[in-house]
């Protein structure tokens, strides 16, 4: 496993691309958030998870396309049939930095209930739509950690 600790959003794709999915990789955005992934709370505590703020304007993913102001997701252009949890969802996972969420900070950021059954059965979903894109993202699982796009495409890669 890998730590990568950095709030530029260009530095996770490009260890992504070096290990070429030899192994997982959680990416923190500053200190505190490493301080507060590797210090579980003491036995018997209830966690205290603070959701991330979910991006506010347009955030692009090669030709995917959401927009948590219009509650619009858009492939190539056209809408995606998202239900609201989903959206929500992948509006989480798409916006910058593009990091590993854990299962708590997503239960934390979605609306409704916290519940990790909900979550797995939101996250299922949304990638039986996305597969059938071709070259879309796909949501992938860090193992004991939570979940995490694939990096989005470079457009001038050599």
């Amino acid at each position: 496993m890998v730590v990568c600790v950095s709030a530029d959003a260009s530095v996770l794709p490009r260890v992504l691309r070096r290990l070429d999915g030899v192994g997982s990789v959680v990416n923190c955005a500053d200190l505190d958030q490493l301080r507060a992934l590797l210090s579980p709370s003491p036995v018997g505590s209830t966690p205290v998870v603070t959701p991330l703020a979910a991006p506010q304007g347009p955030v692009r993913w090669g030709e995917l396309v959401v927009d948590p102001a219009g509650h619009l997701v858009t492939w190539r252009g056209d809408p995606l049939p998202l239900s609201r949890t989903e959206r929500e969802l992948l509006t989480r996972l798409i916006g910058p930095p593009l990091v590993v969420w854990s299962y708590e900070q997503l239960c934390a950021s979605v609306p409704g209930d916290p519940d990790t059954a909900l979550l797995h059965s939101t996250v299922k979903r949304l990638r039986r739509r996305l597969r059938g894109l071709p070259g879309a993202p796909q949501v992938h699982t860090v193992r004991g950690v939570g979940y995490r796009l694939d990096p989005p495409p470079l457009l001038n890669e050599h």
